[in-house]
């Protein structure tokens, strides 16, 4: 894996990712519907695969666009 500089966005994402995956886990405990936990999980952790994206993006547009998919993930994370 490449080096990358230290970014604080990538930093708080992966560790929204490691909530989110251990947020499924609590829920699968307490019986919660799949169908659920699938949405929470799919959205949570797309946050960051976007955002990496950004990161490595081929024009401002494609930054633009990925970072624009990572606060939609986000606001459906929220919503579930």
């Amino acid at each position: 894996m490449f080096p990358r500089k230290e970014n604080i966005l990538l930093i708080k994402v992966e560790k929204f990712t490691d909530r989110i995956i251990k947020l499924d886990a609590y829920l699968k405990s307490k019986h919660v519907d799949n169908y659920i936990i699938n949405q929470i999980s799919r959205a949570g952790t797309s946050i960051g695969a976007n955002i990496n994206e950004g990161v490595y993006a081929q024009s401002k547009a494609d930054f633009v666009s990925k970072y624009s998919i990572a606060l939609k993930e986000a606001n459906e994370t929220s919503y579930w």
